[in-house]
């Protein structure tokens, strides 16, 4: 009897011991360690979602500008028909775009009856591009 019972108090404190030591685990692997990196993985998230808005924006803001920007910006005039004529007297050739704009909105003042546009060549372009048309 004293064999049995000594045969079931060993079962008893290895069967404790494999609960113990299942139940360690359990809390290392399920709380502690998990706690312990989700602080850096939501850092390493925010931080990967800022560099993918910043790739964005960066490419978004070198698709959108021109590279070159024009040397000097012309004056088309037409008229009621669309086809292009030339007033004698007037400017067509500026430096600045600003420029050309305010002189294009005085000359719709002075000459109602035509259409005016702003146009530039840019270098990769074929064609005249036209940047304001009133």
């Amino acid at each position: 009897m004293k064999r049995a019972y000594q045969s079931e108090m060993f079962t008893g404190v290895i069967v404790s011991s494999v609960i113990g030591f299942a139940s360690y685990v359990y809390t290392l692997f399920g709380n502690t360690i998990p706690s312990f990196f989700a602080v850096y993985f939501k850092e390493i998230g925010a931080a990967l979602i800022m560099m993918a808005v910043f790739v964005f924006a960066i490419a978004w803001i070198l698709k959108a500008k021109p590279h070159k920007k024009p040397q000097k910006y012309l004056i088309k005039v037409f008229d009621i028909c669309g086809v292009e004529t030339r007033i004698d007297g007037i400017r067509s050739e500026f430096k600045t775009h600003d420029v050309a704009w305010s002189f294009m909105k005085e000359y719709k003042k002075f000459y109602p009856l035509y259409n005016f546009a702003l146009v530039s060549d840019l270098p990769n372009s074929e064609r005249l591009t036209i940047y304001r048309y009133l």
